[in-house]
């Protein structure tokens, strides 16, 4: 009996060493990635009876993700950065991707999984874009033209870095355009900017699909309360990914966006492809 006693009292010492060096194991102050991708895709015809054309189309890609945690401090930022062309037999190169977008989210915990948040949100591309559905092609954007910037007050919802909500009732949004776009995407004609006041609901959910698939799901909803009261404009980018090692795997990338200040009709974009990548900037500071 004194043997099992004993028995038990050294495995309850033992739960509690091994708990209190998990309770006092070092928290992460400051998570930095810095990662870089090339997204590949081509296709290639000769004397084939169905006909086609042949293509050659890369993308390429940078994220940088800074996130600090302190006490009952929570910051999230986010830069993202993507270019793509592709070139179309005789056609020659077509734009497939142009984004800068940056994204910050600060948190003051209030409860276990609630923050009080401020959102920051800023977008544009790189270069001109065109529709070449008309000849000659038109000009349907430009460096800063448009340009969004989005910000204000919340509430923060975060089970995890996989999984968030949050929610902003009085956001505000500024459309910046030049002089060649005055009179479009919502702004007045004579005017270079348009202010509006809005609901804004994004959200960020992570998962594994299976052990070498994951999915990222990405979204924004935005109401404006000072014009066209009940419209939403919507912001969907599905991301999923096919890990073949460490530095190469397969993307799928699904992006719908509905904004009647850009387009009177739904715009899609779908991507696919064998791509490389690579972590340029790894870092990791402790409490």
């Amino acid at each position: 009996m004194k043997k099992v006693v004993l028995l038990f009292f050294l495995l309850f010492c033992i739960s509690i060493s091994s708990q209190k060096k998990r309770d006092t194991l070092p928290k992460p102050k400051w998570k930095i990635h810095g990662r870089f991708a090339f997204i590949f895709n081509q296709s290639s015809f000769s004397n084939w009876a169905s006909g086609g054309e042949n293509t050659v189309a890369g993308n390429i890609n940078v994220n940088y993700d800074f996130n600090y945690k302190k006490n009952s401090i929570n910051w999230d930022t986010r830069i993202i950065s993507g270019y793509g062309l592709s070139h179309i037999g005789d056609k020659g190169y077509r734009k497939t991707d142009d984004r800068f977008e940056l994204n910050s989210l600060f948190g003051l915990k209030t409860s276990a999984y609630w923050f009080f948040s401020f959102i920051t949100n800023f977008r544009t591309q790189y270069t001109k874009g065109f529709d070449y559905r008309n000849e000659p092609k038109q000009l349907v954007s430009e460096f800063f033209a448009p340009a969004y910037l989005t910000f204000g007050p919340g509430m923060l919802w975060k089970k995890s870095d996989d999984l968030s909500l949050n929610i902003a009732p009085a956001t505000a949004r500024y459309t910046i355009v030049n002089d060649f776009f005055s009179g479009k995407f919502g702004v007045d004609e004579g005017r270079n900017t348009a202010f509006s006041l809005g609901f804004n609901l994004s959200g960020y959910y992570k998962f594994s699909v299976m052990d070498n698939i994951e999915m990222e799901n990405v979204f924004t909803l935005y109401t404006d309360y000072l014009a066209n009261v009940g419209n939403i404009d919507v912001d969907y980018q599905i991301n999923i990914r096919f890990k073949v090692n460490k530095n190469i795997n397969m993307q799928m990338t699904f992006h719908t966006i509905i904004d009647d200040n850009s387009s009177s009709k739904i715009q899609f974009r779908q991507l696919f492809g064998l791509g490389v990548n690579y972590s340029f900037h790894e870092k990791v500071t402790y409490q």
